[in-house]
């Protein structure tokens, strides 16, 4: 038994979700991603406590939809250590057996130690759009690194936290080469926008050689009339790991 994961007690508060909040978010990525999964309270408060130091692949891929962030980052302090963790019905190391009546998840090669295959598109990105504001009578761009986490077919998108002073997700579904999906932005509490938190829709095509994806946002503005401007996000590195995030934590 290693320390408590303060870590992911971290991540979770942040989401403003209790543990059970996030055992339901859990239990419901998986159902999404065709990859049901039992997480409980008790499950969660286990990995936050410490007494269990390493997620079974099929609850790693659902943490990393539900928080957007690589299991790797999430505080498990056994990651390092483990050779293989395996989707058996003996559960790995969360000692949790699958839900009844449900198969085993089919097996799926790691890309690390214990970390859950993920789709091409993973990685980070550099995300730009532009918009109109108003109040300044021109037209600004909002530029983040993001951390890109695909399982299936949805995309989980993470401004990282250094990259700007206004955090940025976005959920989105891959259909070929069509993005749509949803995107929140909270604004600076000491920037123009005073905290305020704003959000809408987006549709993206991913361009050919699946290094840019492209589209528009929709949304609404300041005084809640609809906007919409373009958004691009710009491929940059593949790999998901600390030593990357560390990059490219800083401002684009």
């Amino acid at each position: 038994m290693g320390g408590p994961n303060t870590i992911l007690q971290t991540v979770r508060k942040g989401l403003l979700m209790s543990q059970d909040d996030l055992a339901r978010a859990l239990r419901a990525a998986g159902d999404r991603s065709g990859d049901p999964n039992d997480a409980s309270k008790r499950l969660v408060q286990r990995w936050e406590s410490g007494s269990i130091s390493v997620p079974r692949p099929v609850y790693a891929r659902a943490l990393e939809t539900v928080t957007g962030l690589p299991i790797d980052s999430l505080g498990f302090s056994g990651l390092a250590s483990v050779a293989r963790v395996t989707d058996d019905g003996a559960g790995g190391h969360d000692l949790q057996p699958a839900p009844s009546g449900v198969a085993p998840a089919q097996a799926h090669p790691p890309r690390s130690e214990a970390s859950p295959s993920r789709g091409p598109h993973s990685g980070v990105w550099l995300s730009r759009y532009e918009y109109f504001s108003s109040g300044r009578d021109a037209t600004h761009t909002g530029r983040h690194f993001v951390v890109v986490l695909q399982h299936g077919h949805r995309l989980a998108v993470r401004s990282l936290p250094d990259s700007s002073d206004s955090p940025l997700t976005m959920d989105l579904e891959i259909d070929g080469a069509v993005v749509t999906g949803s995107w929140t932005e909270q604004t600076a509490s000491e920037g123009y926008y005073a905290g305020a938190r704003y959000h809408g829709a987006i549709q993206m095509l991913v361009e050919p050689t699946g290094r840019r994806i492209a589209g528009k946002w929709v949304g609404f503005g300041k005084d809640f009339d609809v906007n919409t401007g373009p958004w691009e996000l710009v491929f940059q590195d593949a790999s998901t790991s600390k030593a990357t995030l560390a990059k490219y934590n800083h401002r684009p």
